[in-house]
């Protein structure tokens, strides 16, 4: 708006100044004539009350977006606090629609533990497991981090094999897997049935059929125990998870590696990044991973087409 004034008034400084060499050549002449500023000073005054009126209306579309974010964190802490599932589907079902952090309470008796439920995508109701973003959290770890979970739910983390176990005890589950790349590019992959054991068996890995566009790399490892840098379970002569630098359902050694050193994008070490083979193969530590569950039929009991 200053740079409008300054505008306006050298213009008026110009017409002024040109007027006065108007005057003395009327005046030269016989005529007279006193040319004004009052047209600028016009339009001056529309500007100024234009500008105004869009100041207010920017004052009241400020003060409702304050209000929409009040009103989403009080209902955010109002389902946190009433809400009661057994896993995020259950949550969503009973009307929890933002993803977050919530408790949640198995149906086995167990004791209530927190989860993060991602509500949004492909319908909601997922409760995840294990994500990967931006290095902040070491995954390289042994058998008892991985047992009993580590990081932050709101970051990286692992829940816990005790806690995903415990989960997929409460009913068949599927799992998706969504994953990019350090250039941005997305991929997921689902499958139709998800299930770890218990410790007594080393946790070991029932997956269903494949589908999704980021090719199948955890079929490779269907059956498979959990292994560990210090605590070896793979089908291979020497230690995959310690050779690799990530903990998972090692074969011989693996076609996934989500928990593998974050070197984010091409690397030149072999197969110990964040991999997934058949979407950016074993020299392209992805930026971003998410594993979560929801059990199956969550959509057609949701109402949710697809």
């Amino acid at each position: 708006m200053f740079c409008i004034k300054l505008l306006l008034a050298s213009f008026c400084l110009w017409t002024s100044s040109t007027g006065h060499v108007i005057q003395r050549r009327q005046a030269a002449n016989g005529s007279t004539s006193q040319p004004q500023c009052s047209l600028v000073d016009r339009l001056l005054d529309v500007l100024q009350n234009d500008l105004s009126r869009l100041e207010g209306k920017y004052d009241d579309l400020l003060e409702k977006y304050h209000r929409i974010v009040e009103i989403s964190f009080a209902k955010l802490s109002l389902d946190k606090e009433n809400a009661v599932g057994k896993d995020c589907a259950e949550l969503y079902k009973n009307g929890v629609k933002l993803s977050g952090v919530y408790t949640i309470t198995p149906s086995n008796g167990q004791s209530p533990f927190d989860v993060y439920c991602d509500m949004t995508t492909d319908g909601g109701g997922w409760t995840l497991f294990q994500k990967r973003m931006d290095g902040s959290v070491d995954f390289f770890r042994g058998w008892e981090d991985y047992k009993h979970g580590f990081g932050n739910l709101n970051g990286e983390h692992w829940l816990g094999n005790d806690l995903i176990n415990l989960l997929t005890n409460q009913g068949r589950y599927e799992l998706r897997v969504d994953m990019e790349d350090a250039t941005g590019v997305k991929a997921y992959a689902r499958y139709d049935n998800f299930a770890i054991s218990s410790e007594r068996t080393n946790y070991q890995l029932t997956i269903g059929g494949y589908s999704g566009d980021a090719g199948d790399s955890l079929g490779y490892h269907n059956g498979m125990a959990f292994s560990t840098k210090d605590k070896d379970n793979d089908s291979y002569d020497s230690n995959c998870a310690q050779t690799y630098k990530g903990a998972w359902w090692h074969k011989s050694c693996h076609e996934s590696n989500l928990n593998g050193l974050y070197h984010l994008g091409e690397h030149a070490s072999f197969a110990d990044g964040v991999n997934w083979k058949t979407f950016k193969g074993y020299n392209h530590s992805l930026k971003r991973t998410e594993m979560k569950i929801r059990p199956i039929g969550f959509k057609a009991a949701s109402g949710v087409s697809g």
